[in-house]
């Protein structure tokens, strides 16, 4: 069906917008979390290893174990309206939607995995008679796990259509200024509610081997301690370096002292090395410098979701606890904050521009 206020207007064709999120089992149950998971980890560029090792350390390491515990973590999170991932990407939709209304600018949410899937809502884009399709992978910092994936899978799913649309892909916006500054608008009553004398950026981790393939000359990613200090040719598609620019375009946003803030890497799995320093292990460090009101921010997701509300507001807060700091305050992921419907709607509007009057 066509959204409302979405036709073509005065013999102009509508533009399509898909946005491109992650993903998010259907329920907290265990079932749902399983079939999630294999989805997931089923893709060769998250797990990056032989076919055979993949589907060995899936099936009889991974799924056994894994899900159950993902589910009782999902269960802390889900709400009435269910996933807070996908609750706040309809409500990013749906205020693009509003936005561009009378302008036959259609706008759906798709997931790399779980429902709504990228397949379903480039059918529902084509359904409403769009001449071409934006694409916005909701990522900031570039990664083969996520954009790239997420990418693929696109192209994938077009390409089987009888009518392959036309594309334009966002690259990544780690430094984007309406990105940073949607994130400076939510971040700063937070860290003045708490008086915070420490501003943590804790973003998801990456295996150091994803890291150091990025680097197509081999001779910079991970290679020295300030090889993250700017982004260059060699490191242009280091999703680490990319987290550091946007912390530091977020520290300078905020006016943050040097001393004041840090950076680290949350959400590893397995023993194999990952991006450093470790959240987890972070902590306890800035406990010891007498850090004692952290305000943590996670700008690697546009969308709270388990690795913002559970891994940081919940169990990270408990270890902070634990070593005596006195308070952790989340500061929440842009969902669908006025600044950053804002932010995504520039983004759209350079894609599409209004037709000029004579």
């Amino acid at each position: 069906m066509i959204r409302q206020g979405t036709r073509a207007r005065a013999g102009r064709p509508n533009q399509g917008v898909l946005l491109i999120n992650l993903g998010t089992p259907d329920s907290a149950s265990v079932p749902d979390v399983r079939r999630y998971l294999r989805e997931f980890l089923s893709d060769p560029r998250v797990l990056d290893m032989n076919a055979v090792g993949r589907w060995l350390l899936l099936n009889f390491v991974i799924l056994p174990r894994r899900p159950a515990a993902s589910a009782r973590a999902y269960r802390e999170i889900f709400g009435p309206n269910g996933s807070p991932l996908l609750a706040n990407g309809l409500l990013l939709r749906d205020a693009l939607n509003d936005r561009f209304s009378r302008e036959g600018i259609v706008v759906e949410l798709g997931m790399r995995y779980g429902n709504p899937s990228i397949r379903e809502a480039l059918e529902k884009l084509l359904a409403a008679d769009v001449e071409r399709i934006f694409v916005v992978p909701l990522f900031p910092q570039y990664s083969s796990a996520a954009t790239g994936s997420a990418v693929e899978a696109v192209y994938r799913a077009a390409g089987q259509l009888w009518n392959v649309p036309a594309l334009t892909i966002m690259p990544e916006f780690y430094d984007d200024p309406g990105f940073i500054e949607a994130f400076t608008e939510v971040a700063r009553p937070v860290i003045e509610s708490i008086d915070a004398d420490h501003v943590l950026l804790s973003y998801h981790g990456l295996p150091e081997r994803q890291v150091a393939k990025s680097d197509r000359s081999g001779a910079h990613c991970l290679k020295a301690d300030d090889c993250c200090q700017s982004v260059g040719a060699a490191n242009r598609h280091c999703y680490r370096a990319q987290c550091y620019a946007t912390s530091r375009a977020v520290a300078d946003a905020l006016g943050l002292a040097p001393d004041s803030w840090s950076v680290s890497f949350q959400s590893r799995l397995g023993r194999i090395p990952w991006i450093k320093p470790y959240t987890d292990e972070h902590l306890p460090e800035l406990a010891r410098r007498g850090v004692k009101r952290l305000a943590v921010m996670s700008p690697a997701f546009v969308a709270d979701c388990l690795e913002t509300l559970e891994e940081i507001a919940i169990r990270a807060k408990d270890q902070w606890l634990a070593l005596g700091g006195e308070s952790l305050a989340l500061v929440p992921s842009l969902n669908a904050h006025p600044a950053w419907v804002k932010a995504v709607a520039a983004w759209v509007r350079r894609t599409y521009p209004p037709p000029t009057t004579a």
